[in-house]
């Protein structure tokens, strides 16, 4: 039966960017003059006197700041400490300058500061090349997304594994813009990013000290008890893309001020500095991950979503959408006459199936070897139709069952 027009539910209406918690001064009712000061010490602003256990003056980092000064109260006992923070906070509002913004996003949402620098060659007075933002941008995000993968598990190469978790931990992950391709911070939220913050700040130096061991002994060893620490092959590669083409880089965490450091954690840690140096060490050390991964024995349950064989009989390849037993979107899978048959059935009436094999780590762990056991998997009817409707919305224009025609379809992984 269909809904009335005034009977529908309201359209949920995103937020527009600007409403964001962000993109508005804080609330001066909320700020820590404790915390403010610190914020401004880390970005570069200078304080240049004012009065001592009361309030302080502070100009903003880099020439051209003099004309600029906030005034801090140091506690909230100073009588008008609300009014000064909400004139420092305006202040910071009104001003362009990068380090005026991170204070503000730092304010907002109480956030682990992540940064890169990278000393690219200059240009004609000092411009960088056009690719220096995207190289930057591209090496940290890589970096962010390989310690997102190790808070999920420890491995030396997770290639598709944990991807879409990994990926999800990003999305409150706040970024400046880059500095010329050669300076970028990112936020990461406390309460959903301080896990990956840790794990990065952790494997950062753990990778550097690997590095500098084999470096003195020629002996890879340090890397496989890096692991442990989160350094893994798609670290190596990103530290890697962060170094190539420039002549040395540095990464460093710090902690999000009144929050507390976390434990196992410095206060606070100079920046873990790599060079061109490092690169052959590191591509080696990302071959050595890839190579000596083992391949998991699993259970996978999912729904199969292509087959392909190349004549009406014989052994054929089923994609499956993964749905329990391994920490991949889908699955490839090499199946003998009966287990196909009994996959293509099972696809038939809607229902997932269960098989046991190898999750092989050739192909980033899309590949399921060893394939034997395929039973169908009983499910309720709502869930049934559940899937049934998630097969026709995703996979509508691909060629699900053809073995009564006996076409060939190109599997794209």
């Amino acid at each position: 039966m269909r809904i009335r027009p005034q009977e529908e539910l309201p359209r949920q209406v995103r937020p527009h960017p600007d409403d964001l918690s962000w993109h508005r001064p804080p609330d001066p009712a909320q700020v820590d003059p404790a915390v403010l000061g610190a914020l401004l010490r880390r970005h570069g602003w200078q304080r240049r006197g004012g009065a001592p256990g009361r309030y302080g003056r502070w100009t903003p980092p880099g020439p051209g700041g003099g004309g600029t000064s906030l005034l801090v109260p140091e506690s909230r006992a100073f009588p008008d400490s609300d009014d000064l923070l909400g004139e420092a906070l305006d202040a910071l509002a009104r001003s362009e300058t990068p380090a005026a913004r991170e204070v503000l996003i730092s304010l907002a949402v109480p956030s682990d500061e992540i940064r890169w620098w990278r000393e690219s060659p200059s240009g004609p007075a000092g411009a960088a090349p056009w690719t220096a933002d995207e190289q930057l941008r591209g090496a940290a995000r890589q970096m962010l997304l390989a310690a997102a993968l190790a808070t999920r598990a420890r491995a030396g190469y997770y290639g598709a594994r944990h991807r879409r978790a990994a990926a999800a931990l990003l999305e409150d992950v706040l970024v400046s813009p880059a500095a010329e391709g050669r300076h970028l911070t990112a936020f990461a939220p406390v309460p959903t990013g301080r896990p990956l913050a840790v794990r990065l700040h952790q494997a950062l130096y753990a990778a550097r000290e690997a590095i500098d061991y084999q470096r003195a002994t020629g002996g890879m060893d340090a890397f496989d008890g890096a692991v442990e620490a989160g350094v893994s092959r798609e670290l190596t590669e990103a530290l890697a893309a962060l170094v190539r083409g420039t002549e040395g880089a540095r990464v460093a965490v710090a902690w999000a001020p009144g929050e507390g450091v976390p434990e196992g954690c410095a206060p606070s840690a100079e920046p873990v500095e790599f060079s061109p140096g490092d690169l052959p060490v590191l591509r080696e050390a990302a071959a050595r991950y890839l190579r000596e991964e083992p391949s998991v024995p699993v259970r996978v349950t999912g729904a199969v979503v292509r087959m392909r064989r190349s004549g009406p009989g014989g052994e054929g390849t089923v994609r499956l959408r993964v749905l329990a037993g391994a920490e991949v979107p889908h699955v490839r899978v090499t199946l003998d006459e009966e287990d196909y048959r009994i996959a293509g059935h099972a696809h038939l009436v809607g229902l997932p199936v269960r098989v046991h094999g190898r999750l092989e780590r050739r192909g980033g762990f899309r590949r399921l070897t060893g394939a034997c056991g395929v039973v169908p998997v009983q499910v309720d009817e709502a869930e049934r139709d559940r899937l049934m409707k998630a097969f026709q919305e995703t996979d509508k224009e691909a060629a699900f069952f053809e073995e009564a025609c006996g076409e060939a379809y190109e599997e794209q992984d």
